[in-house]
């Protein structure tokens, strides 16, 4: 097949500037019904926790990226990246986790310099995927 069949790499070709936002769903299916698989018989109560724990969590990890942005600290703000592109995994939120993983990559090789967009992309996936979990959690 052709390129339009490959997913969405987390990072562009060399001396390409990244893509801000990957061409994802919010939130993917299969994560969603792995979640609920790990705790059958529970009425969602499992998966109702972690996604509570995840719209908890990461507005704060979001806070840290900006902090860190303004502060030039790479080293926290590349470790925030990566507990948000962990976390997104783990509840199914692909597009959230891509710019993560991208804001992760960027940083520890390139620095702060050109992250801001992706930040705030970042901060627009999640509200993305909360909107969904919420929906998918209920």
């Amino acid at each position: 097949m052709g390129d339009l069949a490959r997913p969405a790499s987390p990072t562009p070709p060399p001396g390409q500037p990244p893509t801000t936002v990957p061409d994802l769903p919010p939130i993917d299916a299969d994560a969603i019904a792995n979640l609920r698989d790990l705790n059958p018989g529970d009425n969602g109560e499992f998966l109702r926790e972690i996604v509570g724990i995840y719209i908890e969590d990461t507005p704060k990890r979001i806070a840290e990226l900006k902090a860190c942005l303004a502060s030039g600290d790479t080293p926290a703000f590349t470790r925030a990246a990566h507990t948000i592109k962990g976390s997104s995994a783990n509840v199914g939120a692909q597009a959230l986790r891509a710019v993560a993983e991208r804001l992760e990559l960027l940083s520890r090789t390139e620095g702060l310099g050109g992250v801001a967009q992706l930040v705030a992309d970042c901060e627009a996936q999640f509200a993305r995927a909360e909107a969904e979990l919420r929906k998918l959690s209920a």
